[in-house]
């Protein structure tokens, strides 16, 4: 059974191989590269690899994010989930410049904070930024992440280093909001 989350105005729901072709093309465009932090470019085939065995880990739980006709918009997950500690990572991509600042990724975020926090009871879910990644930045801040650490150049990128910032959001801050 597949998994769906449904939303105002994003459906969160279960990545498919089908996906792949969309996420290719757009995590090989050198600005999405640059502020993903991805390494080398990618095909169809890494990218099914992804989704039907990396993706699929019991340590995390992956998303398509689309709109509600059903057209791809990015992905989200939860990563490195350590329920023991009660922490996780999350991840999101909405690598197209035309859906974003359409409220599609504060929608998603939302949705995959309540679950890490009401769910999987985590009580800490961290994201880690590439410096240069401005407008993340502000977007996480406006989410209500706070900045707890920076690893100082410690993103090589294109001949240049840049900072990793590190971010994180308490279950007692979110339920704050």
């Amino acid at each position: 059974m597949e998994r769906t989350v449904r939303g105002k105005n994003v459906i969160l729901r279960e990545q498919r191989e089908d996906d792949a072709k969309y996420f290719a093309y757009w995590f090989n465009q050198p600005e999405v590269m640059f502020k993903c932090g991805f390494e080398k470019p990618t095909d169809e085939e890494e990218v099914k690899q992804y989704i039907s065995v990396y993706h699929r880990s019991e340590d995390s739980v992956w998303f398509t994010i689309t709109d509600p006709d059903g057209s791809v918009i990015g992905e989200t997950g939860l990563l490195r989930m350590f329920p023991a500690w009660h922490c996780t990572d999350l991840t999101i991509i909405i690598p197209d410049p035309e859906m974003r600042h359409k409220g599609y990724g504060t929608e998603a975020i939302r949705i995959m904070l309540d679950m890490a926090f009401d769910r999987y009871e985590m009580n800490r879910v961290a994201i880690g930024v590439v410096g240069a990644n401005t407008e993340a930045l502000a977007f996480y801040n406006k989410i209500g992440f706070r900045q707890e650490g920076i690893q100082e150049q410690g993103y090589y990128c294109n001949g240049a280093y840049s900072d990793f910032i590190m971010m994180r959001l308490l279950r007692s801050e979110w339920k704050q909001k």
